[in-house]
């Protein structure tokens, strides 16, 4: 099982990462960072096969999975 980070401070909340995340583990949050962008939230970790989509789509580099 792999462990994902998302670091809000970086985080825009473009939604690549929940878009091309093909096991659903992250989904837009409803948490702002101090920018004002809406921070993208990890719902299902549990599901996280370490495949590193959403940290490749993330064009902020916000996202690490750790295997």
């Amino acid at each position: 099982m792999a462990t994902l980070t998302v670091a809000a401070t970086y985080c825009k909340g473009c939604g690549l990462c929940v878009h091309f995340c093909p096991r659903q583990v992250l989904a837009l949050g409803d948490k702002f960072n101090a920018a004002g962008y809406r921070v993208v939230g990890i719902i299902a970790p549990e599901n996280c096969n370490g495949c590193t989509f959403c940290a490749i789509m993330c064009p902020d580099l916000a996202i690490k999975v750790y295997r």
